[in-house]
């Protein structure tokens, strides 16, 4: 059975993929693995090890600390106990993917939509 912490990294390293518009493929190519190795990180099937996780986190352009965010001392993960609603929605591939379109919008215009997507949401 994985570990918790390994299914939460594993998690993360989608998440933060599917964000950036990355294949599992393109990824295993940019560290240097095949492509099921990546399937296997994202389960939590296999751990990844530190130096992998390096090789992860510069691929994605970001710090080796957002794999573990969301994550207490104890290996839980903090944010689905406090926030079921904030669980669900990561774990939601057409809300990452609308995340993902909304970041490759130029800001000036993200900015606009952002704003109506707020009065939209108050007078729903």
């Amino acid at each position: 059975m994985p570990h918790p912490v390994d299914v939460h990294v594993g998690k993360r390293i989608r998440h933060r993929r599917w964000l950036v518009g990355m294949t599992q493929q393109q990824l295993a190519e940019s560290v240097g693995i095949k492509f099921q190795q990546i399937q296997k990180y994202e389960t939590g099937a296999n751990r990844v090890s530190a130096s992998r996780l390096w090789d992860i986190a510069e691929s994605l352009d970001v710090e080796i600390s957002f794999f573990f965010e969301g994550l207490d001392q104890e290996g839980g993960v903090e944010r689905e106990k406090s926030d079921p609603a904030r669980a669900d929605l990561m774990g939601d591939k057409e809300a990452l993917d609308l995340v993902r379109s909304y970041y490759a919008i130029p800001e000036n215009q993200r900015r606009r939509l952002f704003d109506l997507a707020r009065v939209l949401s108050e007078v729903a």
